[in-house]
């Protein structure tokens, strides 16, 4: 099969710290692919390689045909980037934006008027075009850099956290411009993210990242039928002893002890629920719900993405402040 992106032992170290250790991945032309996992993972080190923005330590990788370290600039050619952090030129208008990047990839002069009024159509924002930057909001600025992402008709766009930071709204709006844009325009789309909701709305395949490493890949439901049940949340007053007694269940896949409860993986939840209850004997909380991905990951690595990430935030702005 011809995919638009071909991954072989990707790694990329940093002396001992191996921030990305060995992915393997193929990606299908027309896919949305999505680098799920807490911030640190790894995975905006993968995106920056695949984007030659990095290059790998070991490995190989190809984006559009093309050997990321021996044809980079054919890469460049071949992909759209939208980064993490913002990159327009906020004394700039919407307009003129454009046209430098029009001008930086070299699309002919005569094309340049068209195209621009082509991307600005397809993310809304033609009657602020005019504008300066610094009067847009959060996604308006995000939607004005998938369209520079596009000007140059790229095979391949990356999204580096696309709704980092964005209210709600805003998110749910962007991800249905993100879902328009795949199907009018047959892209391959890979994005990163660690919101879950995200992941599953938008992706085809998922590919779950941690410690630098590619531990779970497949579609949504493909991901969450790993956990081979319904998942139970419980609080009781001794956790230690109620695990003791639930291995003794032949229908409980798994037991994950969290901080303050147990996480069951529980097959035929109708028929076994009263046995577990049963067992357990006096509970202090129970929720019964479907798998999530946030299950999937704490399933692979016995902790959520969730707090991960929440760990990870508190970590950068314990350093920004220690800077100023």
């Amino acid at each position: 099969m011809d995919y638009a992106i071909d991954v072989k032992g990707l790694a990329k170290y940093y002396g001992n710290i191996k921030a990305v250790d060995g992915i393997d991945l193929q990606i299908k032309k027309g896919e949305i692919f999505g680098l799920l996992g807490p911030n640190g993972a790894g995975k905006t080190t993968t995106l920056s390689m695949l984007a030659t923005i990095l290059r790998p330590t070991h490995g190989t990788a190809t984006v559009a045909g093309h050997d990321v370290v021996r044809e980079s600039g054919k890469v460049r050619q071949s992909i759209g980037m939208v980064f993490q952090d913002p990159s327009l030129d906020d004394l700039l208008t919407a307009q003129q934006n454009l046209e430098i990047h029009c001008a930086l990839y070299s699309v002919p002069k005569s094309a340049r008027s068209k195209r621009i009024q082509g991307a600005l159509k397809l993310v809304e924002l033609s009657d602020r075009k005019n504008d300066l930057i610094r009067t847009y909001s959060g996604g308006m600025r995000r939607r004005l850099e998938i369209a520079r992402g596009l000007l140059h008709y790229p095979e391949v766009l990356f999204l580096d956290e696309p709704t980092l930071g964005l209210d709600p709204q805003t998110r749910e709006h962007l991800w249905s411009y993100i879902e328009d844009l795949s199907a009018q325009e047959n892209l391959t789309i890979i994005l990163t993210t660690h919101y879950m909701e995200e992941a599953e709305r938008l992706c085809d395949r998922i590919g779950i990242i941690d410690n630098g490493k590619l531990i779970a890949l497949g579609s949504p439901d493909e991901l969450r039928k790993v956990l081979g049940g319904d998942v139970v949340r419980v609080k009781v007053k001794d956790r230690k002893e109620a695990t003791a007694k639930l291995k003794k269940l032949k229908f409980i896949k798994k037991i994950e002890s969290l901080d303050h409860e147990l996480m069951i993986t529980l097959k035929d939840t109708a028929q076994n629920l009263p046995g577990l209850l049963k067992t357990l004997g006096s509970v202090e909380s129970l929720d019964i719900h479907k798998p999530t991905l946030n299950d999937v990951f704490l399933y692979y690595t016995g902790r959520e993405i969730r707090e991960e990430s929440e760990k990870s935030n508190m970590r950068l702005e314990a350093l920004k402040i220690g800077r100023k």
